[in-house]
């Protein structure tokens, strides 16, 4: 934020203490930007007997198809050994499998090293699951999804620490006085949604005591969530500029690229414009979004393993994800540019967080929440103990 300096700007840290690694798959193949290539997976998986199923599993030191797991809170998939299992795929769920990268997951415990209970028990509409993203050449971006998150290495860490929506995960006291020296009460998205705005480098997030810069502040921050969430109506580009597909695309595209003059993205020979420069540049941690979403639907597996199985073409729902895709990140580029706009010149530091008892936060706010509402069951059926 332009002029001034902000070394005493508490951390992400501390404003929302509850984080949790993300789940470790352990194996690429129970994850694809497809449902039907998933099913088709585990059916691969389920015809092979002893040996064969063994090596199509691709055991680690943590799952072998002999592993006695109970099943993810609220996910489906059996809980008897692998090696027996039979029948049908659990259905699939949405997953972030990468930054803006909607994909699905075959949600079964035995196919997952480190699932993280913990974030399937507060995983639901309401949720909004926040991952710290590296910037070279800013401050980090706060990807936010309802969609639980599957890439690291930095920390997850939901907003509600129960499901509905309930008990914030912010500093206890943070509410409170953030609502004297506002003279208004923000609601936890609305802290989210200022963090998103004003993050800086090192994960440091400044608060102003201003009410009209934290309201600036508050409604780009919630613009940024809506875009990255997508959750209810399709966003659009300005001026009724839409992306389509002015080519057609091949039955299986291998390379991408792009035409900044003609503000066109090629797929080979197919052709889709018009894509703002601001959704081709977008990067996290150096990498293009586009270009990583592309080689994720065009990677070949090993032949001989369950990856190698995938879609013969080019699906039509790829094209419409790819199109919503390119509009999110023109959008979300422009509002990242005035995040830049944002002078904190009322600061609410670490140092008046401490003298009001809001810091250091106890260490059971950086614990999970006993959440014992439902019954989950362990290894073999048994009632699983919270």
């Amino acid at each position: 934020m332009p002029g001034v300096t902000h070394d005493d700007a508490p951390p992400l840290a501390d404003l929302m203490p509850w984080s949790v690694a993300p789940p470790r798959l352990g194996r690429g193949w129970p994850a694809a930007p497809d449902a039907a290539t998933l099913k088709a997976r585990w059916d691969a998986l389920v015809k092979a007997e002893g040996p064969d199923r063994e090596a199509l599993f691709e055991p680690t030191r943590s799952r072998t198809p002999y592993s006695a797991v109970g099943r993810l809170p609220g996910g489906g998939g059996g809980t008897e050994r692998l090696a027996r299992a039979s029948g049908p795929c659990p259905e699939p769920v949405r997953v972030l499998r990468a930054p803006f990268d909607e994909q699905w997951l075959i949600p079964d415990h035995r196919l997952i090293d480190a699932a993280r209970p913990e974030l399937w028990r507060v995983a639901d509409e309401r949720q909004v699951f926040v991952v710290e993203a590296p910037d070279a050449a800013g401050p980090p971006l706060l990807l936010a999804s309802s969609r639980l998150p599957l890439f690291g290495p930095a920390r997850v860490r939901p907003l509600h620490r129960r499901p509905g929506g309930a008990e914030p995960n912010l500093a206890p006291g943070l509410l409170d006085h953030l609502a004297v020296r506002l003279g208004r009460r923000p609601g936890a998205v609305d802290v989210l949604a200022w963090a998103v705005a004003a993050v800086r480098p090192g994960s440091l997030v400044p608060l102003t005591a201003d009410p009209a810069l934290w309201e600036r502040g508050v409604e780009l921050g919630r613009r940024a969530l809506w875009l990255m969430r997508r959750d209810g109506e399709r966003p659009k580009l300005p001026g009724g500029r839409r992306p389509y597909v002015r080519a057609p695309l091949p039955p299986r595209p291998l390379t991408v690229s792009y035409d900044r003059d003609e503000e066109a993205l090629h797929l080979d020979e197919g052709r889709v414009s018009p894509v703002p420069p601001g959704a081709w540049d977008f990067e996290v941690g150096g990498v293009r979004v586009l270009e990583q979403w592309f080689a994720a639907r065009t990677a070949e597996g090993e032949a001989g393993t369950l990856t190698a199985i995938r879609p013969a073409g080019w699906p039509q729902t790829w094209t419409s994800e790819l199109l919503e895709l390119i509009t999110v990140l023109a959008l979300l580029a422009e509002v990242r540019e005035r995040f830049r706009e944002l002078a904190v010149t009322s600061g609410i530091g670490a140092a008046e967080l401490h003298e009001a008892g809001v810091l250091p936060v106890s260490p059971s706010a950086r614990r999970p929440a006993s959440v014992l509402d439902g019954r989950e069951e362990g290894p073999e059926g048994q009632l699983a103990l919270l």
